[in-house]
Parts: C-alpha cells; sequence; structure tokens
C-alpha cells in the first residue's frame, strides 16, 4: 500500500469518516484491547458475562471473522483508491458499513434475536466488503488486484460456512482451517508486497546499496506452497504431509523474508516490525508443520505463532505506518510506538512458548493477555487522537 492517498476535496465532513483506516483500525484495535482480557477471565472460571456461543467458538470466530476482518477493511479502503484512482468511500457509506462490523461484534456476543439473524448480521459485512473490492477492480480494470478479490471473497465465504455448520449443529474446524489459510495467504501477497516495498524505500533513503530481491519465481513459489499447504490442511488429509508441506513453505519463506535485508532497517522500528512480522508468518509456517509431526510445541499452541504472531504483529506495523502516512505525520516509529511492538511481541511469545513453562496456566494466559492486548490499548490511547484529527497537511 503506498503512502500517497488520493484526495477528495468535494469531502467536508468529520475526518474520522474521510477514510477507512481511521474508524477501522481504531475499532479493532478497542476490540481487541478488549475481547482478549475478557477471554483470559473468562478462562479462569469466572462467570456473569451471558455469551450466545461457546467461549472457544466466540473467541475463535471473534478473532478469525470478527477483528481481523476489521483490520482488513481499514486496509483495503485506503490502499483501493490508490490501486484505482477511484474516489475512496467516505461519509454516511463509511459509517454505515462500520455500524454493520459493530452490530455483527455485539449480536455475535450477546444472546438476543436468533442465530440465523446473527449469521445474516454478522455475514453480511465480509460479503459487502468483497462486493466492494470486485466493483473497484472491475469499474478501475485493475487486473492485478483480481487475486485479493478472490481471497477476500472465499474469507467471505468461509464466514458463511462457519455459521451454517453452527446452525446445524456441526464441529465449525472446517470453516475455522478455511479462514486461517486464506489469512496465511492474504499475509504471505499483501506482507509480501508492501514489506520489501517500504524496506527498499527506506534502505535508498539512508543510502544503502544492498536493495530487497524483486519479486520472482521463487516468491511466486513460495505463495504456491503456502495454498498447497492450506488445501491439505482444509481437507484434512495425513498429518505427516500437511506438516512436510507447512514445513517446506516455511522454509521457503524464511529465505523469502532474508532476500530483503530487513535488519538493515534496525534503525527505524516502523520499517524493521514489517519485516520481523512477516519473520513470524514464515515460522509459523515452520512450527505448525513441525508440531503436527511432533516436533516442538503443541498444535494448539503453533497455530498461536500465526494469529498472536504474524498477524498481531503485521496488523499493528501495518496499524501505525498507515495512520502516520496517510495522516501527514512523519513516518517514524516514536517512543509509545516501539513499546508496542515490543508488547505484542512479548505476549506472542508468552502465548505461544508459555505453556511449556512450569508456571501456571492461568498466569501465562494473563501475561500473554496483558502484554497482546495491551499493544492494542496503547495503539488506542496513542493514535486515537491522531485518527480522530485532522491530517497535518491540511
Amino acid at each position: 500500500m503506498s503512502d500517497a492517498i488520493t484526495q477528495d476535496t468535494a469531502y467536508r465532513g468529520p475526518a474520522f469518516w474521510s477514510y477507512g483506516f481511521r474508524p477501522f483500525f481504531l475499532s479493532a484495535a478497542l476490540f481487541a484491547g478488549i475481547a482478549i482480557p475478557v477471554w483470559a477471565l473468562l478462562l479462569t472460571g469466572i462467570e456473569g458475562l451471558p455469551l450466545r456461543y461457546q467461549l472457544r467458538e466466540w473467541h475463535v470466530h471473534e478473532m478469525i471473522f470478527g477483528f481481523l476482518p476489521c483490520v482488513i477493511t481499514g486496509f483495503l479502503l485506503t490502499a483501493i483508491p490508490n490501486w484505482t484512482e477511484r474516489p475512496p468511500m467516505r461519509g454516511w457509506p463509511l459509517m454505515l458499513l462500520w455500524i454493520l462490523w459493530v452490530a455483527g461484534r455485539w449480536s455475535f456476543a450477546f444472546p438476543w434475536g436468533s442465530p440465523l439473524i446473527v449469521a445474516l448480521i454478522d455475514g453480511t459485512f465480509l460479503v459487502l466488503i468483497a462486493g466492494i473490492v470486485w466493483r473497484e477492480i472491475l469499474a478501475a480494470q485493475v487486473w492485478d488486484r483480481l487475486p485479493i478479490g478472490v481471497l477476500i471473497s472465499l474469507y467471505a465465504s468461509a464466514n458463511l460456512l462457519f455459521h451454517g455448520l453452527f446452525l446445524n449443529g456441526a464441529e465449525t474446524d472446517l470453516a475455522e482451517r478455511l479462514g486461517l489459510t486464506l489469512i496465511m495467504l492474504l499475509l504471505a501477497m499483501i506482507g509480501g508486497k508492501i514489506t520489501p516495498s517500504f524496506t527498499e524505500d527506506y534502505l535508498e533513503e539512508i543510502e544503502v546499496t544492498k536493495q530487497p530481491a524483486p519479486f520472482s519465481r521463487f516468491d511466486g513459489l513460495a505463495i504456491l506452497l503456502v495454498a498447497v499447504a492450506g488445501v491439505l490442511w482444509i481437507l484434512d488429509v495425513n498429518s505427516t504431509v500437511i506438516g512436510v508441506a507447512f514445513v517446506t513453505a516455511g522454509s521457503l519463506h524464511l529465505i523469502r523474508v532474508s532476500r530483503w535485508y530487513g535488519w538493515l532497517t534496525w534503525r527505524e522500528p516502523l520499517v524493521l516490525i514489517l519485516n520481523v512480522g512477516y519473520g513470524w508468518l514464515a515460522m509459523a509456517f515452520l512450527i505448525f508443520g513441525g508440531a503436527l509431526l511432533g516436533i516442538g510445541v503443541h498444535a494448539e499452541e503453533a497455530i498461536h505463532v500465526l494469529t498472536t504472531g504474524a498477524v498481531g504483529v503485521m496488523t499493528l506495523a501495518v496499524m501505525t505506518r498507515a495512520s502516520l502516512g496517510h495522516t501527514g505525520r512523519t513516518k517514524h516509529a516514536g517512543p509509545l510506538t516501539v513499546i508496542i511492538y515490543f508488547l505484542v511481541n512479548l505476549g506472542a511469545l508468552f502465548r505461544v512458548f508459555g505453556p511449556s513453562l512450569s508456571l501456571p496456566d492461568n498466569l501465562i494466559f494473563g501475561l500473554a493477555a496483558g502484554c497482546w492486548s495491551g499493544a492494542y490499548v496503547l495503539f488506542v490511547v496513542g493514535y486515537g487522537p491522531i485518527l480522530f484529527g485532522p491530517n497535518r497537511d491540511e
């Protein structure tokens, strides 16, 4: 996503509704800052919160199909105008889309209305996002963005599948695996585009001769192997085959991120964190594949390398950079932003490797939740005024 932003001088409404990254990034951070501590408290056996669904289903759905789509929406509604040179969604249409997302979170959590109504409210959001993406792709004829349209459409379908399985009293594992596979591919494609791009810009700025390797057949093969491993996992074939596929994919993605020379950006955490986040993605493939082969941590902890590690770090990396760059501020990570990055990484480490320590589970989960969600709370505190305020260049 370029740091340039398409301007529409006709808009005169509140700055908060001028671009999708403003309400959706702030809402995603606020939701993560609340939902994860609630999840940790409920794990300790505290009662009194009347959730509609079982605790696991609520947590899994809201992280895969609630929190992350909010971040993705903020990203897409901001990036698409740069891809297409078409006006962005803003004002009342943006507000109504945000209200629909909020309604989905509320309806999924609390016992009101029928499960079918909940499915319609929650399921409609991602369907609309897919429709918006396709409308813009077709209108501007930006055919190189077709894969994004396909992945978002499949993502919306995975959410509908989750609701359909639940309504029929079936296990939701298939929808969860499909959703997580699509997240892997989105991170590999989008993260694999913006990370080397911003790394290259910074290395040129500080006059370093080494530059990230351009996209090649190697990168395409690495992404293809993620798709293959994901499909095998969705189909639930032999765990040894799946494990080997993920380890192979992880090895290629570890090589891929090393070809971007991200460690040379250590003076600017705003760029370095993107490379760290992609490193988490590569490790997610390796560790999850190893878990399926009976090596290393348990598979449940291994999947959190993706969710708390890669997703957590990459979302905050994108949210902080976009919030600064698209509001006319200097693209530099100050002390608060560095603390945000430190906490989200620490929370991921606690969640993945903490259970292997000889400490009480409640303590480990509490530390992981406190650090990880604390990073998002600090984003709300530090970036909320930026997202509500006008652009510096206005």
